[in-house]
């Protein structure tokens, strides 16, 4: 499940919300065990998700770094890259 968390810091554009939220989800997802939660584990769940999400945001807007951001299709295109090393072409 964790391998879906991408680096999200330093990118331009910078993460949108959507992207810190589903990092989120995945990240409490992981630690809880559940892909869905019951309905008795749900509001726990969801305010999980909303706190991870608000910790992410807090984060990645006091950060300082010197390097310039990285390009967004550039990391895309190594990813692939590695992967088609790693797996072979597709």
């Amino acid at each position: 499940m964790c391998r879906n968390i991408k680096t999200l810091y330093n990118f331009s554009p910078p993460a949108t919300e959507d992207e810190i939220r589903a990092a989120a989800l995945q990240f409490v997802r992981k630690i809880s065990g559940f892909a869905r939660p019951s309905q008795a584990n749900e509001a726990a769940f969801n305010l999980a998700v909303d706190q991870v999400t608000q910790a992410a945001q807090d984060l990645l807007g006091t950060l300082v770094t010197l390097a310039p951001p990285r390009d967004r299709d550039v990391e895309a295109e190594k990813a692939k890259a590695r992967s088609a090393a790693r797996f072979g072409a597709t």
